[in-house]
């Protein structure tokens, strides 16, 4: 039976946010293809995981033998999160875009999860090869040609963490122009926000019935 963690990073509820409501149809559609499987759901926004601090950065480059009782505490912090994804046999990541960039939260949990000698920097990490999925909600569009192009680092920043660094295979669903709805200034482009969710969604229960399908066989 197959293991999916489900990590949700956005500050708002499923029905106020894209990320979530895209993620919940990824994971409704898994969970009815394979019932049996397991499904570990972290929500960063309710719970979030503490952001590195010196004492769990230095104990992932000092033997455990040394480790100081506050680097001991930290890092064991660190293991039990490392841990659950080295657990999963996928992984769903709502990812939106917040300034530009990730949430505070989904950065704190991969300052976590990325470990020198275990999940990066080794042929031997267990997450290496594990699907990914990322739902990559943004209130505007920042697309190949479109303006604000330059000002992508969701997409950027999470293909080089886990496809070149932690060595995942990597997929991105893209719900764009989500803030269309409530901006007067974005009016015009209410069809291609209702058409981007409306692909996105089918996406996300495509993607995660095929997914389910391939890790059950």
């Amino acid at each position: 039976m197959a293991t999916l963690l489900h990590i949700d990073s956005s500050v708002f509820p499923s029905g106020a946010s894209a990320s979530r409501a895209v993620a919940d149809a990824f994971r409704t559609s898994w969970e009815e293809q394979h019932p049996e499987g397991t499904v570990i759901h972290r929500d960063l926004a309710a719970n979030p995981v503490p952001h590195i601090t010196a004492d769990a950065h230095t104990a992932g480059f000092a033997d455990p033998a040394t480790h100081t009782p506050e680097q001991a505490a930290a890092f064991a912090e660190r293991v039990k999160l490392i841990e659950e994804l080295e657990r999963a046999d996928a992984v769903l990541i709502g990812a939106p875009m917040y300034n530009f960039a990730i949430p505070s939260t989904l950065k704190a949990w991969l300052d976590n999860v990325i470990l020198m000698g275990r999940t990066a920097g080794t042929e031997d990490s267990k997450i290496k090869g594990t699907p990914v999925t990322v739902i990559a909600s943004r209130g505007g569009a920042y697309g190949p040609g479109t303006p604000r192009e330059g000002f992508e680092y969701v997409q950027t920043y999470l293909s080089a963490v886990f496809a070149d660094v932690l060595g995942t295979d990597l997929e991105f669903i893209v719900p764009e122009l989500t803030m269309a709805p409530q901006n007067p200034a974005m009016s015009d482009l209410v069809p291609l926000y209702e058409a981007s969710r409306e692909r996105a969604l089918g996406d996300a229960a495509t993607k995660a019935k095929s997914l389910a399908e391939r890790l059950a066989a």
